[in-house]
Protein backbone atom coordinates (compact mmCIF):
# COMPACT_ATOMS: atom_id res chain seq x y z
CA UNK A 1 0.00 0.00 0.00
CA UNK A 2 1.13 3.15 -1.13
CA UNK A 3 2.23 5.54 2.60
CA UNK A 4 -0.21 7.82 3.80
CA UNK A 5 0.35 11.86 2.42
CA UNK A 6 1.47 13.94 4.93
CA UNK A 7 0.79 18.07 5.18
CA UNK A 8 3.62 19.53 3.01
CA UNK A 9 6.13 20.49 5.45
CA UNK A 10 8.98 23.80 4.99
CA UNK A 11 12.38 22.88 5.52
CA UNK A 12 15.08 25.09 6.71
CA UNK A 13 18.33 25.24 4.57
CA UNK A 14 21.85 24.12 6.33
CA UNK A 15 22.83 27.39 5.57
CA UNK A 16 19.91 29.20 6.67
CA UNK A 17 19.50 30.78 10.56
CA UNK A 18 16.65 29.60 12.52
CA UNK A 19 14.60 32.89 12.41
CA UNK A 20 14.83 32.44 8.13
CA UNK A 21 13.69 29.18 6.94
CA UNK A 22 14.43 29.22 3.36
CA UNK A 23 11.15 27.02 1.91
CA UNK A 24 11.67 23.58 0.38
CA UNK A 25 9.40 22.37 -2.47
CA UNK A 26 7.87 18.62 -1.72
CA UNK A 27 7.51 16.68 -4.28
CA UNK A 28 4.52 14.38 -4.82
CA UNK A 29 4.32 11.46 -7.18
CA UNK A 30 0.89 9.42 -7.93
CA UNK A 31 1.22 5.83 -6.70
CA UNK A 32 -2.34 4.78 -8.07
CA UNK A 33 -5.16 6.00 -9.00
CA UNK A 34 -9.37 4.91 -8.85
CA UNK A 35 -13.21 6.10 -10.09
CA UNK A 36 -15.59 5.68 -7.73
CA UNK A 37 -19.25 5.65 -8.38
CA UNK A 38 -22.45 6.67 -5.73
CA UNK A 39 -25.90 7.07 -5.94
CA UNK A 40 -27.74 10.51 -5.28
CA UNK A 41 -28.36 9.02 -1.94
CA UNK A 42 -24.62 8.85 -1.17
CA UNK A 43 -22.26 11.33 -0.39
CA UNK A 44 -18.71 11.11 -1.95
CA UNK A 45 -17.41 12.11 1.86
CA UNK A 46 -18.73 8.76 2.94
CA UNK A 47 -15.77 6.90 0.52
CA UNK A 48 -13.86 4.27 2.65
CA UNK A 49 -10.64 5.40 0.80
CA UNK A 50 -8.50 6.79 3.19
CA UNK A 51 -8.24 10.76 3.03
CA UNK A 52 -4.03 10.76 3.92
CA UNK A 53 -3.61 9.30 0.73
CA UNK A 54 -6.30 9.46 -1.79
CA UNK A 55 -7.27 13.06 -2.80
CA UNK A 56 -10.52 13.65 -5.10
CA UNK A 57 -10.19 15.14 -8.15
CA UNK A 58 -13.08 18.25 -7.78
CA UNK A 59 -14.95 17.68 -10.56
CA UNK A 60 -17.98 14.75 -11.63
CA UNK A 61 -17.51 12.51 -14.36
CA UNK A 62 -21.04 12.73 -15.56
CA UNK A 63 -21.12 16.23 -15.44
CA UNK A 64 -24.27 16.57 -12.88
CA UNK A 65 -26.49 14.59 -15.76
CA UNK A 66 -26.46 11.29 -14.29
CA UNK A 67 -28.45 9.85 -11.04
CA UNK A 68 -25.16 8.75 -9.63
CA UNK A 69 -21.76 10.61 -9.49
CA UNK A 70 -18.13 9.67 -10.24
CA UNK A 71 -15.28 11.05 -8.91
CA UNK A 72 -11.80 10.21 -9.91
CA UNK A 73 -8.94 9.72 -6.69
CA UNK A 74 -5.72 9.45 -7.00
CA UNK A 75 -3.01 8.29 -4.29
CA UNK A 76 -0.31 10.90 -3.48
CA UNK A 77 3.03 10.55 -1.97
CA UNK A 78 5.82 12.58 -0.84
CA UNK A 79 8.76 11.97 -3.10
CA UNK A 80 11.49 11.78 0.59
CA UNK A 81 9.22 9.31 2.04
CA UNK A 82 9.62 6.77 -0.67
CA UNK A 83 10.77 3.70 0.15
CA UNK A 84 11.94 1.03 -2.50
CA UNK A 85 9.45 -1.23 -2.24
CA UNK A 86 7.08 1.55 -2.86
CA UNK A 87 5.19 1.18 -6.59
CA UNK A 88 4.96 4.33 -8.50
CA UNK A 89 2.82 4.89 -11.40
CA UNK A 90 4.65 5.30 -14.28
CA UNK A 91 2.14 5.36 -17.36
CA UNK A 92 -1.51 5.11 -17.64
CA UNK A 93 -3.97 3.92 -20.73
CA UNK A 94 -7.58 4.25 -21.36
CA UNK A 95 -9.67 1.76 -23.26
CA UNK A 96 -6.80 0.11 -24.72
CA UNK A 97 -6.94 -3.74 -23.48
CA UNK A 98 -4.52 -5.32 -21.24
CA UNK A 99 -0.84 -5.46 -23.18
CA UNK A 100 0.64 -8.37 -24.10
CA UNK A 101 2.24 -10.05 -20.63
CA UNK A 102 5.09 -11.44 -22.29
CA UNK A 103 6.46 -7.56 -22.74
CA UNK A 104 7.06 -7.89 -18.61
CA UNK A 105 4.86 -4.93 -17.89
CA UNK A 106 2.70 -5.25 -15.20
CA UNK A 107 -0.27 -3.80 -16.37
CA UNK A 108 -3.09 -3.22 -14.22
CA UNK A 109 -6.86 -2.28 -14.74
CA UNK A 110 -8.77 0.29 -13.31
CA UNK A 111 -12.46 1.02 -13.35
CA UNK A 112 -13.61 3.39 -16.51
CA UNK A 113 -11.38 1.84 -18.83
CA UNK A 114 -8.14 2.68 -17.39
CA UNK A 115 -4.82 0.71 -17.13
CA UNK A 116 -2.38 1.55 -14.88
CA UNK A 117 1.41 0.87 -15.36
CA UNK A 118 3.35 0.85 -12.12
CA UNK A 119 7.36 -0.14 -10.94
CA UNK A 120 9.35 0.26 -7.85
CA UNK A 121 11.03 3.04 -6.64
CA UNK A 122 13.90 3.44 -8.78
CA UNK A 123 15.60 6.69 -6.84
CA UNK A 124 13.93 9.15 -8.97
CA UNK A 125 10.57 10.66 -10.40
CA UNK A 126 11.88 11.78 -13.16
CA UNK A 127 9.62 9.34 -15.50
CA UNK A 128 6.79 9.21 -13.15
CA UNK A 129 3.14 10.37 -13.24
CA UNK A 130 3.43 13.05 -10.66
CA UNK A 131 -0.03 15.07 -11.02
CA UNK A 132 -3.22 14.30 -13.09
CA UNK A 133 -6.35 15.75 -14.17
CA UNK A 134 -9.41 15.81 -15.86
CA UNK A 135 -10.79 17.90 -18.76
CA UNK A 136 -13.90 17.49 -20.93
CA UNK A 137 -14.70 17.10 -24.27
CA UNK A 138 -13.55 15.65 -27.41
CA UNK A 139 -12.63 19.24 -28.48
CA UNK A 140 -10.47 20.15 -24.89
CA UNK A 141 -6.92 21.22 -25.45
CA UNK A 142 -4.03 21.02 -22.02
CA UNK A 143 -1.71 24.08 -23.19
CA UNK A 144 0.24 23.59 -19.79
CA UNK A 145 3.71 22.78 -19.47
CA UNK A 146 4.31 19.09 -19.18
CA UNK A 147 1.13 18.28 -19.70
CA UNK A 148 -0.63 15.74 -21.85
CA UNK A 149 -4.21 15.26 -22.54
CA UNK A 150 -5.20 11.38 -23.72
CA UNK A 151 -7.11 10.75 -26.37
CA UNK A 152 -9.45 8.00 -25.48
CA UNK A 153 -11.88 9.15 -22.74
CA UNK A 154 -12.92 7.28 -20.22
CA UNK A 155 -15.92 4.38 -20.00
CA UNK A 156 -18.37 5.75 -18.27
CA UNK A 157 -22.00 5.26 -19.72
CA UNK A 158 -22.74 9.00 -19.83
CA UNK A 159 -25.17 9.90 -22.20
CA UNK A 160 -24.27 10.68 -25.27
CA UNK A 161 -24.69 14.83 -25.08
CA UNK A 162 -22.56 14.80 -22.41
CA UNK A 163 -19.15 15.76 -22.80
CA UNK A 164 -16.32 12.95 -22.75
CA UNK A 165 -14.00 12.96 -19.77
CA UNK A 166 -10.19 12.67 -19.89
CA UNK A 167 -7.60 12.66 -18.52
CA UNK A 168 -4.60 14.59 -19.02
CA UNK A 169 -1.03 13.25 -16.88
CA UNK A 170 1.95 15.20 -15.87
CA UNK A 171 5.20 13.58 -15.46
CA UNK A 172 8.55 14.56 -13.66
CA UNK A 173 9.10 17.06 -11.27
CA UNK A 174 7.43 20.41 -12.91
CA UNK A 175 9.60 22.89 -14.72
CA UNK A 176 9.69 26.03 -12.41
CA UNK A 177 8.59 29.18 -13.94
CA UNK A 178 10.66 31.73 -14.51
CA UNK A 179 10.45 34.44 -12.17
CA UNK A 180 11.07 37.31 -14.82
CA UNK A 181 8.38 37.36 -17.44
CA UNK A 182 9.61 39.24 -20.79
CA UNK A 183 9.09 42.62 -21.46
CA UNK A 184 6.56 44.13 -24.03
CA UNK A 185 8.40 46.11 -26.12
CA UNK A 186 7.74 48.15 -28.93
CA UNK A 187 8.82 46.86 -32.20
CA UNK A 188 11.88 48.71 -33.92
CA UNK A 189 9.46 50.01 -36.52
CA UNK A 190 8.43 51.63 -33.18
CA UNK A 191 4.96 49.75 -33.47
CA UNK A 192 2.80 47.70 -31.36
CA UNK A 193 -0.04 45.80 -31.61
CA UNK A 194 -2.83 45.00 -29.65
CA UNK A 195 -5.70 42.34 -30.21
CA UNK A 196 -8.71 42.72 -28.05
CA UNK A 197 -10.78 39.65 -28.18
CA UNK A 198 -14.13 39.76 -26.04
CA UNK A 199 -17.16 37.33 -25.18
CA UNK A 200 -15.85 34.27 -26.25
CA UNK A 201 -18.62 32.28 -24.30
CA UNK A 202 -16.95 28.77 -24.67
CA UNK A 203 -18.41 26.05 -23.02
CA UNK A 204 -17.64 22.67 -21.79
CA UNK A 205 -17.55 20.89 -24.89
CA UNK A 206 -18.28 21.69 -28.49
CA UNK A 207 -21.63 23.42 -27.65
CA UNK A 208 -23.88 24.63 -30.56
CA UNK A 209 -24.03 27.38 -32.67
CA UNK A 210 -27.23 28.89 -32.90
CA UNK A 211 -28.80 31.85 -34.78
CA UNK A 212 -25.62 32.23 -36.60
CA UNK A 213 -25.90 34.59 -39.85
CA UNK A 214 -23.27 34.83 -42.73
CA UNK A 215 -22.39 38.17 -44.17
CA UNK A 216 -25.14 39.11 -45.93
CA UNK A 217 -27.60 38.10 -42.76
CA UNK A 218 -28.79 35.04 -44.27
CA UNK A 219 -29.11 32.75 -41.83
CA UNK A 220 -27.02 29.42 -40.99
CA UNK A 221 -27.78 25.93 -39.98
CA UNK A 222 -26.83 25.00 -36.74
CA UNK A 223 -23.00 24.00 -36.29
CA UNK A 224 -20.60 23.07 -33.50
CA UNK A 225 -19.47 26.50 -32.03
CA UNK A 226 -16.31 26.55 -29.90
CA UNK A 227 -14.12 24.64 -32.75
CA UNK A 228 -15.39 27.71 -34.80
CA UNK A 229 -14.59 30.32 -32.73
CA UNK A 230 -11.11 28.64 -32.05
CA UNK A 231 -10.57 28.70 -35.56
CA UNK A 232 -11.42 32.26 -35.97
CA UNK A 233 -9.22 33.28 -32.96
CA UNK A 234 -6.08 31.17 -34.58
CA UNK A 235 -6.74 32.95 -38.52
CA UNK A 236 -7.00 36.80 -36.71
CA UNK A 237 -3.62 35.87 -34.72
CA UNK A 238 -1.57 34.68 -37.93
CA UNK A 239 -3.06 37.60 -39.81
CA UNK A 240 -2.39 40.45 -37.52
CA UNK A 241 0.61 38.66 -35.63
CA UNK A 242 0.24 41.06 -32.60
CA UNK A 243 2.62 41.48 -30.03
CA UNK A 244 -0.34 41.18 -27.13
CA UNK A 245 -3.66 39.95 -27.09
CA UNK A 246 -6.19 41.25 -24.50
CA UNK A 247 -9.04 39.58 -23.19
CA UNK A 248 -12.03 41.93 -22.55
CA UNK A 249 -14.24 39.24 -19.76
CA UNK A 250 -17.40 36.48 -20.65
CA UNK A 251 -14.07 34.05 -21.87
CA UNK A 252 -16.94 31.43 -20.60
CA UNK A 253 -20.03 30.83 -20.72
CA UNK A 254 -22.60 31.25 -17.65
CA UNK A 255 -23.68 27.57 -16.13
CA UNK A 256 -21.27 25.50 -17.48
CA UNK A 257 -20.05 22.75 -15.87
CA UNK A 258 -16.65 22.62 -15.95
CA UNK A 259 -14.78 25.96 -15.98
CA UNK A 260 -11.18 24.57 -16.81
CA UNK A 261 -12.06 22.99 -19.55
CA UNK A 262 -13.54 25.97 -21.59
CA UNK A 263 -10.62 28.56 -20.49
CA UNK A 264 -7.73 26.24 -21.62
CA UNK A 265 -9.50 26.14 -25.23
CA UNK A 266 -9.53 29.57 -25.69
CA UNK A 267 -6.15 30.39 -24.60
CA UNK A 268 -4.48 27.63 -26.37
CA UNK A 269 -4.40 29.03 -29.76
CA UNK A 270 -2.25 31.96 -28.04
CA UNK A 271 -0.02 30.05 -26.26
CA UNK A 272 0.50 27.67 -29.46
CA UNK A 273 1.65 31.08 -31.19
CA UNK A 274 3.68 32.10 -28.18
CA UNK A 275 2.00 35.15 -28.01
CA UNK A 276 1.74 37.11 -24.48
CA UNK A 277 -2.13 37.59 -23.29
CA UNK A 278 -3.69 39.19 -20.40
CA UNK A 279 -7.33 38.97 -19.26
CA UNK A 280 -9.85 40.64 -17.59
CA UNK A 281 -12.90 38.83 -16.46
CA UNK A 282 -16.58 39.21 -17.31
CA UNK A 283 -19.93 39.00 -15.74
CA UNK A 284 -20.58 35.37 -16.75
CA UNK A 285 -16.90 33.81 -16.73
CA UNK A 286 -18.13 32.68 -12.63
CA UNK A 287 -21.98 32.54 -12.54
CA UNK A 288 -23.42 29.04 -12.36
CA UNK A 289 -22.88 26.62 -9.04
CA UNK A 290 -20.28 24.65 -10.66
CA UNK A 291 -18.22 27.45 -12.18
CA UNK A 292 -14.70 28.62 -10.71
CA UNK A 293 -14.64 31.33 -9.04
CA UNK A 294 -12.80 34.25 -10.45
CA UNK A 295 -10.16 34.13 -8.01
CA UNK A 296 -9.17 30.29 -9.24
CA UNK A 297 -9.46 31.29 -12.75
CA UNK A 298 -7.13 33.88 -12.36
CA UNK A 299 -4.94 31.93 -10.87
CA UNK A 300 -5.10 29.24 -13.52
CA UNK A 301 -4.57 31.74 -16.29
CA UNK A 302 -1.42 33.58 -14.19
CA UNK A 303 0.23 30.14 -14.04
CA UNK A 304 0.21 29.50 -17.73
CA UNK A 305 2.83 29.78 -20.39
CA UNK A 306 3.06 33.65 -21.92
CA UNK A 307 0.05 35.26 -19.20
CA UNK A 308 0.63 38.53 -17.86
CA UNK A 309 -2.45 37.85 -16.09
CA UNK A 310 -2.38 38.94 -12.42
CA UNK A 311 -5.10 38.93 -9.15
CA UNK A 312 -3.93 42.29 -8.51
CA UNK A 313 -4.09 44.01 -4.91
CA UNK A 314 -5.87 42.27 -2.15
CA UNK A 315 -7.77 45.55 -0.99
CA UNK A 316 -9.16 46.55 -4.54
CA UNK A 317 -12.58 45.60 -4.86
CA UNK A 318 -12.73 42.78 -7.97
CA UNK A 319 -10.13 40.15 -9.41
CA UNK A 320 -7.20 41.51 -12.03
CA UNK A 321 -6.46 45.16 -11.22
CA UNK A 322 -3.31 45.42 -13.06
CA UNK A 323 -1.37 47.06 -15.29
CA UNK A 324 1.17 46.41 -17.92
CA UNK A 325 4.33 48.20 -19.16
CA UNK A 326 5.30 48.45 -22.80
CA UNK A 327 8.76 49.77 -23.27
CA UNK A 328 10.83 51.22 -26.02
CA UNK A 329 12.90 48.27 -27.83
CA UNK A 330 15.98 46.76 -26.00
CA UNK A 331 18.02 47.12 -24.21
CA UNK A 332 15.82 50.64 -23.30
CA UNK A 333 14.06 50.25 -19.96
CA UNK A 334 11.84 53.41 -20.96
CA UNK A 335 8.27 52.82 -20.74
CA UNK A 336 6.34 54.41 -23.90
CA UNK A 337 2.88 52.59 -23.13
CA UNK A 338 0.94 51.56 -19.93
CA UNK A 339 -1.82 49.35 -20.38
CA UNK A 340 -4.35 49.31 -17.53
CA UNK A 341 -6.93 46.16 -16.60
CA UNK A 342 -9.77 47.00 -14.71
CA UNK A 343 -12.48 43.90 -13.26
CA UNK A 344 -15.92 45.49 -13.86
CA UNK A 345 -17.73 42.82 -11.70
CA UNK A 346 -21.03 41.69 -12.29
CA UNK A 347 -24.76 41.68 -12.42
CA UNK A 348 -26.40 42.70 -9.09
CA UNK A 349 -30.56 42.87 -8.32
CA UNK A 350 -32.14 46.22 -9.20
CA UNK A 351 -35.40 48.17 -9.01
CA UNK A 352 -33.58 50.86 -11.06
CA UNK A 353 -32.16 48.68 -14.74
CA UNK A 354 -32.97 45.35 -15.51
CA UNK A 355 -30.23 44.16 -15.57
CA UNK A 356 -28.12 46.00 -13.42
CA UNK A 357 -24.27 45.86 -13.05
CA UNK A 358 -21.43 46.84 -9.90
CA UNK A 359 -20.31 49.77 -11.21
CA UNK A 360 -16.29 50.46 -11.12
CA UNK A 361 -15.37 50.44 -7.58
CA UNK A 362 -13.60 53.61 -5.63
CA UNK A 363 -10.86 51.85 -4.84
CA UNK A 364 -10.44 50.38 -8.00
CA UNK A 365 -10.22 54.25 -9.00
CA UNK A 366 -8.29 54.95 -6.61
CA UNK A 367 -5.94 52.32 -7.50
CA UNK A 368 -6.10 53.66 -10.82
CA UNK A 369 -5.12 57.15 -10.24
CA UNK A 370 -2.17 56.69 -7.75
CA UNK A 371 -0.30 53.84 -10.12
CA UNK A 372 -0.91 56.12 -12.64
CA UNK A 373 0.42 59.36 -11.03
CA UNK A 374 3.15 57.23 -9.62
CA UNK A 375 4.31 55.88 -12.99
CA UNK A 376 3.96 59.59 -14.54
CA UNK A 377 6.55 60.80 -11.50
CA UNK A 378 8.64 58.08 -12.42
CA UNK A 379 8.53 59.32 -16.20
CA UNK A 380 9.43 62.78 -15.33
CA UNK A 381 12.13 62.08 -13.42
CA UNK A 382 14.07 61.15 -16.48
CA UNK A 383 14.89 64.26 -18.13
CA UNK A 384 15.54 62.95 -21.71
CA UNK A 385 11.96 61.38 -21.53
CA UNK A 386 10.09 64.05 -23.99
CA UNK A 387 8.37 60.91 -25.63
CA UNK A 388 4.48 60.91 -26.12
CA UNK A 389 2.94 58.39 -23.53
CA UNK A 390 0.47 56.40 -24.50
CA UNK A 391 -2.56 54.83 -22.02
CA UNK A 392 -4.87 52.50 -22.41
CA UNK A 393 -7.54 50.96 -19.97
CA UNK A 394 -9.58 47.79 -20.69
CA UNK A 395 -12.40 46.31 -18.74
CA UNK A 396 -15.70 44.21 -19.48
CA UNK A 397 -18.62 46.07 -18.68
CA UNK A 398 -18.81 49.47 -20.92
CA UNK A 399 -18.97 52.53 -18.77
CA UNK A 400 -22.25 54.88 -18.03
CA UNK A 401 -21.06 57.30 -21.02
CA UNK A 402 -20.77 54.70 -23.73
CA UNK A 403 -24.82 54.73 -23.53
CA UNK A 404 -24.52 58.51 -24.90
CA UNK A 405 -27.11 58.31 -27.97
CA UNK A 406 -24.69 61.88 -28.48
CA UNK A 407 -22.36 60.12 -29.36
CA UNK A 408 -20.25 60.72 -32.74
CA UNK A 409 -19.22 57.14 -34.24
CA UNK A 410 -16.01 56.51 -35.71
CA UNK A 411 -16.38 53.38 -37.08
CA UNK A 412 -18.16 50.53 -36.45
CA UNK A 413 -21.59 50.34 -35.36
CA UNK A 414 -24.06 50.59 -32.20
CA UNK A 415 -26.63 47.76 -33.08
CA UNK A 416 -27.76 47.52 -29.72
CA UNK A 417 -28.30 49.44 -26.81
CA UNK A 418 -25.71 49.88 -23.97
CA UNK A 419 -25.82 47.66 -20.99
CA UNK A 420 -23.68 48.84 -17.95
CA UNK A 421 -24.59 50.25 -14.73
CA UNK A 422 -27.01 52.11 -14.20
CA UNK A 423 -25.00 54.05 -10.93
CA UNK A 424 -22.05 56.38 -12.62
CA UNK A 425 -18.92 56.60 -10.01
CA UNK A 426 -17.27 58.94 -12.29
CA UNK A 427 -14.21 56.06 -13.81
CA UNK A 428 -14.97 58.42 -17.15
CA UNK A 429 -13.65 61.16 -15.37
CA UNK A 430 -11.24 59.79 -13.55
CA UNK A 431 -9.32 58.06 -16.95
CA UNK A 432 -9.81 61.60 -18.73
CA UNK A 433 -7.98 63.59 -15.83
CA UNK A 434 -5.26 60.77 -15.94
CA UNK A 435 -5.03 60.91 -19.96
CA UNK A 436 -5.56 57.57 -20.80
CA UNK A 437 -6.21 57.47 -24.39
CA UNK A 438 -8.58 54.85 -25.17
CA UNK A 439 -10.85 52.42 -23.36
CA UNK A 440 -11.81 48.85 -24.77
CA UNK A 441 -14.54 46.75 -23.23
CA UNK A 442 -16.91 44.07 -24.36
CA UNK A 443 -20.14 42.70 -22.54
CA UNK A 444 -22.80 44.32 -25.42
CA UNK A 445 -22.24 41.11 -28.45
CA UNK A 446 -22.88 43.25 -31.30
CA UNK A 447 -22.06 46.56 -31.08
CA UNK A 448 -18.85 47.26 -32.29
CA UNK A 449 -18.30 50.92 -32.70
CA UNK A 450 -15.99 53.01 -31.58
CA UNK A 451 -15.75 56.80 -30.71
CA UNK A 452 -13.80 60.08 -30.06
CA UNK A 453 -14.99 62.22 -27.08
CA UNK A 454 -13.38 65.52 -27.95
CA UNK A 455 -12.92 68.66 -25.67
CA UNK A 456 -12.03 66.95 -22.87
CA UNK A 457 -9.09 68.55 -20.46
CA UNK A 458 -6.86 66.04 -19.35
CA UNK A 459 -5.29 67.11 -15.76
CA UNK A 460 -1.61 66.85 -17.41
CA UNK A 461 -2.37 67.98 -21.50
CA UNK A 462 -0.97 70.86 -22.74
CA UNK A 463 -3.50 70.92 -25.65
CA UNK A 464 -7.55 69.52 -25.92
CA UNK A 465 -7.69 65.81 -24.84
CA UNK A 466 -9.33 62.89 -26.80
CA UNK A 467 -10.51 59.75 -25.03
CA UNK A 468 -11.35 57.44 -27.38
CA UNK A 469 -13.97 55.04 -26.26
CA UNK A 470 -14.52 51.26 -27.94
CA UNK A 471 -15.76 47.48 -28.42
CA UNK A 472 -14.50 44.49 -29.52
CA UNK A 473 -17.36 42.46 -31.16
CA UNK A 474 -18.46 39.27 -29.49
CA UNK A 475 -15.99 36.60 -30.63
CA UNK A 476 -18.19 33.64 -30.80
CA UNK A 477 -19.04 31.76 -33.82
CA UNK A 478 -22.70 32.55 -34.86
CA UNK A 479 -22.85 36.83 -33.63
CA UNK A 480 -21.13 38.29 -36.12
CA UNK A 481 -17.76 37.06 -35.15
CA UNK A 482 -14.93 40.37 -35.39
CA UNK A 483 -11.72 41.14 -33.13
CA UNK A 484 -10.44 44.70 -32.52
CA UNK A 485 -6.79 45.48 -33.62
CA UNK A 486 -5.26 48.28 -31.86
CA UNK A 487 -1.99 49.44 -33.44
CA UNK A 488 0.09 52.35 -31.91
CA UNK A 489 3.20 54.01 -33.81
CA UNK A 490 5.33 55.56 -31.18
CA UNK A 491 7.29 57.65 -33.98
CA UNK A 492 3.95 60.28 -33.79
CA UNK A 493 2.00 61.31 -31.35
CA UNK A 494 -1.13 60.47 -33.56
CA UNK A 495 -0.02 57.31 -34.87
CA UNK A 496 -2.95 55.53 -32.66
CA UNK A 497 -5.70 53.76 -34.36
CA UNK A 498 -7.91 50.65 -34.16
CA UNK A 499 -9.68 49.02 -36.86
CA UNK A 500 -11.49 45.45 -36.48
CA UNK A 501 -11.36 42.29 -38.74
CA UNK A 502 -14.56 39.92 -39.74
CA UNK A 503 -13.67 36.65 -41.41
CA UNK A 504 -13.27 35.98 -44.60
CA UNK A 505 -15.61 34.32 -46.90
Amino acid sequence: MPRALKSPRVFPSKTATSSTPTPVIVHQVVTDLTICIFSTTVSPSASELDPRIWHRIEKELYLYTSQQSAWLYVALANEEELAAEDLLVMDIRVGEPSPNPSSGHSWESRPGGIWVLRSKFSGKIDQAVTEVDVLFGMDAVDPRPQWALMRSSLQLDAQPKVPVARLSLHHGRAKPRPDARAALRVREDGKFKIVQISDTHMVTGVGVCKDAIDALGNNLPESEADPLTVDFIGKILDVEKPDLVIFTGDQLHHDIPDSQSALFKVVAPIIERSIPFAAVLGNHDSEGIHALSRTAQMSKLQKLPFSLCESGPEKVDGIGNFCLQVLAPAPSQLPLSTLYLLDSHGQIPSKIHNPDYDPIKQSQIDWFTNTSRAQRSAREKDDNDNRFHLSLAFLHIPLPEFGDRHLSIRNGHRREPTEGPSFNSHFYDALVKEGISALGCGHDHVNDFAVCCHNQRSRMAKKPFSLALGYAMEVAVGSGDIARMAESDFTDERGFGNSIRVPGP
